[in-house]
């Protein structure tokens, strides 16, 4: 290969050791010792490590995500990088790749990968995953594609995958759409097309935002803390098509009628939000009281675009923009 693949790391269960003293796995790997684990990628291309840090994946936050996106960027502007390779925990490792897809720039592949065993464990599972993301991200054919998740030899886009399973290795998937491709022994095969990748360039993040997700007997509880704390916006994983319970209704419509955006989604694993059904907290009448339709993404991933969007613009019909659309 002409060129190199930039790797940053930024932790997880990928870069950790277990310690005895505490009795559990701690962050203990570096950046150079995660590429020295996995010699075949001498045979792939140069690999530069970048260390951007060294913490457990719950501990990622949107600000540390807008900072590796801006790293990320000025790698890919330098005309030897074919693409870039980020190792994340597994917990938020969704969130990160969606940030980084609708903010990236650059069409060079970026490819974020992960383990789910820590090299402690019988058989980890990062070495293997961190060869086929570098191989991805150095692959031509992977180009303009946006942000991939790169685990188990299977390619999944940002915007289609989630985390299914809370120990097992093949916990990726892409729920109705399954990968867009796989890294086979002698090359990186693609089998679909996945939606043309949705871009958000804000000069800075508005991350005040917070997820409910609603269960049987919901009420406005939750909604009037949020109201007055007067925090910057809200999205609601609601019931099937988005409906929701009386009471949390009463709670978005006064969101929306302080000021807040409330963007709803689908706790279902697939499907949009809609307007069918006309009772108190359908869709139908959410829409009239200016609840914003977050389409099919998830409920986390609904929260990573209007933490974006709000550093665009703060106006609701414009904001709605960004939603409801691939």
């Amino acid at each position: 290969m002409n060129g190199k693949v930039v790797v940053f790391t930024t932790g997880g269960t990928i870069a950790m050791r277990y310690d005895p003293e505490i009795g559990g796995a701690v962050p203990a790997v570096s950046g150079p010792e995660l590429i020295e684990a996995v010699p075949p990628l001498a045979d792939v291309c140069p690999v530069e490590v970048r260390e951007f840090s060294n913490i457990p994946s719950p501990h990622m936050t949107p600000k540390r995500m807008f900072d590796l996106a801006k790293q990320v960027e000025k790698a890919l502007e330098e005309p030897d990088t074919l693409g870039a390779v980020i190792t994340h925990g597994t917990d938020t490792l969704e969130e990160t790749a969606y940030f980084l897809d609708l903010c990236i720039k650059s069409d060079k592949p970026v490819c974020l990968t992960a383990a789910m065993r820590s090299a402690a464990e019988i058989s980890p599972d990062g070495p293997k995953n961190i060869l086929c993301a570098v191989r991805c991200a150095a692959c031509p054919e992977a180009r303009g594609k946006g942000a991939f998740v790169v685990m188990n030899e299977e390619i999944h886009a940002a915007r289609e995958v989630t985390k299914t399973h809370s120990a097992n290795p093949k916990t990726f998937a892409s729920p109705f759409w399954g990968p867009v491709g796989y890294v086979d022994a002698d090359r990186i095969i693609f089998r679909r097309d996945s939606i043309e990748p949705q871009k958000i360039h804000p000069e800075s993040i508005v991350d005040d935002v917070h997820l409910i997700k609603l269960v049987a007997g919901a009420d406005d509880f939750l909604f009037n803390y949020l109201v007055d704390k007067k925090v910057k916006g809200i999205v609601v994983e609601g019931f099937g098509r988005g409906n929701v319970s009386p009471g949390a209704f009463s709670g978005m419509k006064r969101a929306v009628e302080n000021g807040i955006p409330v963007v709803l989604t689908t706790r279902c694993l697939g499907g949009r939000v809609l307007d069918v059904y006309g009772y108190e907290g359908g869709v139908i009448r959410q829409k009239e009281a200016g609840i914003i339709l977050g389409g099919e993404i998830n409920g986390q991933k609904a929260r990573i675009k209007l933490i974006l969007a709000l550093g665009m613009t703060q106006d609701r019909e414009k904001l709605a923009e960004y939603f409801d659309r691939p």
